[in-house]
């Protein structure tokens, strides 16, 4: 199994603080949500059925036409691959590794390819795949690039996989209105933006000859009747996910600000992450973690990734922490 954020119970039995007693700051999931709907009885008791709203309230929240709900992105991250034989696939790099992992798994040939790279690479390639914004670097790239590339590539049958799991708060760099288009696919995170990584939902955006590939892969009743009720009626809520918007945004600069003002100016990130490259990553990572509170560290390049603080004793914790490891080196 990769390394992930989120191992709390891990970090807990390591460092020997309670469970309770962390700030866990490893994910790039929204520290927040909104009130849950209620969910009848029926829900748990019935298979789910797709016939119910959850697609249809999908379809308009991202404005698309075709859709799949999966158990999370990454059931399509391990799925995609398997609809494709022996394609040479490049991945810009660094990347959420789960990514590489599946087509590596699948016998693919791949190449862990520099964002600067792509153009030199591109007429090699039968599949272009990319995070944007990137995870973790929180790199954006503009959509009329990535549509140019994705042109490129389907001129010869090739696919563009873009996963969007990131990009709820700046929804007009998605690709997702484009995503009819042959040899485009899109993945979507429902958890991530909707600070709910636990009912396990995505969504793939794709032409409707990929999307029954998927479905017939993955099987009946991917999503459970609960977890349908609660996104459906979170899906609709267009106010709540204004102030969603709206907070995360403004959180996310001031996560930038204070680790700027501690000496760890952000060399990238987005509104649910910073991330800091720093030859002092593993230092500050296990001085925090001593501390209770966890981030996440990468080595290559050696970094840490930021997620957001839930409440303001959160950020207070914080401000301080990183003012004492500033003070002690100074």
């Amino acid at each position: 199994m990769l390394e992930h954020g989120g191992r709390l119970r891990e970090a807990s039995q390591r460092y020997g603080i309670a469970l309770a007693d962390w700030l866990d700051l490893s994910t790039g999931i929204a520290p927040y949500a909104w009130p849950l709907p209620m969910i009848p009885a029926s829900a748990w008791a019935r298979l789910p059925e797709p016939q119910d709203d959850l697609e249809i309230a999908a379809r308009d929240y991202y404005g698309v036409s075709n859709l799949l709900p999966v158990a999370g992105s990454q059931a399509a991250i391990q799925a995609l691959p398997r609809l494709l034989r022996n394609a040479t696939v490049g991945i810009v790099s660094p990347a959420y590794a789960e990514h590489a992992a599946a087509w590596q798994r699948e016998g693919h040939q791949l190449l862990e390819i520099s964002e600067d790279a792509i153009e030199g690479a591109l007429a090699r390639l039968e599949v272009l795949l990319l995070v944007n914004p990137n995870n973790p670097t929180g790199r954006r790239l503009e959509p009329k690039q990535l549509l140019d590339w994705h042109a490129r590539l389907a001129e010869r049958g090739g696919w563009l996989v873009v996963d969007e799991a990131f990009i709820d708060c700046t929804p007009e760099f998605s690709l997702a209105t484009f995503s009819q288009r042959p040899g485009l696919i899109v993945l979507r995170s429902f958890g991530k933006f909707f600070g709910l990584a636990g009912i396990r939902l995505g969504f793939v955006l794709a032409q409707p000859s990929v999307l029954l590939q998927l479905a017939e892969l993955l099987g009946p009743w991917t999503i459970s009747g609960p977890s349908r009720v609660v996104a459906t009626a979170l899906l609709q809520d267009q106010a709540a996910q204004r102030q969603q918007r709206e907070r995360l945004l403004a959180d996310g600069q001031r996560l930038a600000t204070l680790l700027s003002a501690q000496g760890l100016s952000p060399s990238g990130g987005c509104a649910l992450f910073q991330f800091c490259c720093t030859p002092q990553a593993a230092e500050w990572h296990g001085f925090l973690a001593a501390r209770g509170i966890l981030t996440r560290l990468f080595s290559t390049p050696l970094s840490l990734r930021f997620g957001l603080p839930p409440d303001e004793a959160g950020w207070q914790r914080l401000q301080q922490a990183l003012a004492v490891f500033s003070g002690e080196r100074t």
